[in-house]
């Protein structure tokens, strides 16, 4: 499965379980195992650069067991082949997210007229609160 130029898994590292959907589907719902439970092994994974697996693993939160094994249930369509796709589409897109490196943050500083401008304000709103209070109703 072709996630990115670089990444691609092995169909060896998916593993598939077909469930009994819950929701739409008539009497289909009750017989057709068309829900999907994808299985797919971070940890040990050999397709996956260190770095991505790292992000994966932090992307993952509540999907990923304690044995580092990502799960994705998809049963939003009635059919088995489309829930499937739909649970492969979900897995490369996280994995495409933990691919992407985050943006690294540069400290900055406030400028001094950002700084004169945000005194000058709060001096502007004491005054304004100074002249509110005063002799008030008599």
């Amino acid at each position: 499965m072709r996630v990115t130029r670089s990444i691609i898994i092995d169909e060896s590292e998916l593993t598939e379980r077909f469930i009994l959907a819950s929701g739409p589907g008539g009497q289909n719902v009750n017989k057709v195992a068309t829900a999907v439970e994808l299985r797919f092994d971070v940890a040990n994974s050999r397709s996956l650069p260190a770095a991505v697996r790292e992000r994966l693993i932090a992307l993952a939160g509540k999907r990923l067991s304690s044995a580092g094994i990502l799960v994705i249930a998809a049963q939003r369509f009635r059919s088995q082949p489309r829930n499937r796709e739909d649970a492969r589409e979900r897995l490369a897109a996280l994995i495409r997210e933990a691919a992407t490196p985050p943006k690294l943050r540069r400290a900055t500083r406030p400028s001094k007229a950002a700084k004169r401008r945000r005194v000058d304000d709060k001096r502007q709103l004491g005054a304004r609160k100074r002249e509110r209070s005063g002799s008030g109703w008599d």
